[in-house]
């Protein structure tokens, strides 16, 4: 069913899932379009974004931010346009930025809104180069991992939204770059359209064999997206005073429990002890001041518009099919950010 003027589909939480989510934990309803108020705005849905994150929002377990209730809204930040306006710095048609969910309309009261005005280029990559993901990169790689000329970077989900943008900005601060992703097709992408010095399967049967001699001179950071093998096997490679700016574990994300095999954390702690290594978690949202989404938006714009940094989407056509896109997501079948076009 196509977006109406009159209905508001909506995709919510209906259970909360143990392991692997499937066609019971959301579900499609319906609701009136709502009203704006006074100092409010009628926001229609354009882009919604899919992201790792979500899968830790569906667990009622506590974290960084509150879980999505059963029977709320999934959340999510959309590119939507101004339909009605009873909001100051708001005109209808005006694109913005917002984090109205997974739903065709919302009230918003421009808390965390931005005005991308009336004719963005590329509206959609607000949510990704220019948006969450560009600034996860830049911000956790910049300010933490805080790579310099000549050190071995080495990138998780390289093929992805984050990991590519960590991998090309390094590149641009003279680091040798080795990334990881899933098949030789991402890979190819990685090195060949990326400028990547390599990427490493995996999949690969030799994984850990293969990223020692992609790293000859070990590694200085290592920016951490996915964790699992690829974590076990970027640990007895971690140079002295190496770097781990830590932004997800999608390896883990759908684990019911602990991972099973052996115990690594005497390994990992270990590791991080004796390498006198810097791991440090990152939440995007509340990590870095203002200044620094600024000095972010500002490299980040020049850099596309110079060609310094390429970028890739993977779209997907429909609310409708948004839940399923969000597994094959988290099951590392993307090749690039996804996006959902719910209503152009």
């Amino acid at each position: 069913m196509p977006q109406s003027p009159e209905i508001n589909r909506q995709i919510v939480l209906n259970e909360r899932p143990m392991g692997q989510p499937d066609a019971n934990t959301l579900r499609m309803t319906t609701a009136d379009v709502p009203t704006p108020g006074a100092n409010e705005m009628l926001v229609r849905t354009v882009y919604l974004s899919l992201d790792p994150y979500m899968r830790g929002r569906m667990n009622d377990a506590k974290s960084y931010a509150e879980p999505v209730a059963i029977g709320g809204v999934m959340t999510a930040q959309v590119v939507g346009q101004v339909v009605v306006s009873n909001l100051e710095g708001f005109e209808e048609g005006d694109y913005v930025l917002t984090g109205s969910g997974w739903q065709d309309y919302a009230i918003s009261d421009g808390t965390e809104t931005l005005n991308l005005g009336k004719s963005p280029q590329n509206p959609s990559w607000s949510l990704g180069v220019l948006g969450m993901p560009g600034y996860t990169a830049y911000a956790g790689l910049l300010k933490i991992g805080e790579p310099k000329p000549g050190e071995t970077v080495v990138v998780a989900a390289a093929s992805g939204p984050v990991g590519a943008t960590v991998g090309q900005i390094a590149k641009l601060k003279g680091c040798r770059v080795v990334g990881v992703a899933g098949g030789a097709k991402k890979c190819a992408h990685v090195v060949e359209n990326l400028g990547f010095d390599a990427c490493i399967d995996h999949k690969a049967s030799d994984f850990a064999d293969q990223l020692k001699e992609a790293c000859p001179d070990g590694i200085d950071v290592y920016f951490e997206n996915v964790a699992g093998k690829v974590l076990y096997a970027v640990l007895p490679l971690l140079n002295p005073f190496a770097r781990v700016p830590v932004c997800g574990v999608v390896a883990w994300y759908n684990l019911p429990g602990l991972p099973e095999g052996p115990d690594m954390g005497p390994v990992i702690i270990g590791t991080v002890l004796r390498m006198k290594v810097k791991m440090q978690g990152f939440i995007i949202f509340d990590s870095f001041p203002r200044s620094v989404y600024e000095e972010f938006r500002r490299e980040m714009t020049s850099w596309i518009r110079d060609g310094s940094i390429k970028y890739k989407e993977h779209m997907v056509e429909g609310l409708e099919n948004a839940p399923e896109a969000l597994y094959q997501l988290l099951g590392g079948g993307n090749f690039g950010k996804m996006v959902v076009n719910v209503g152009t």
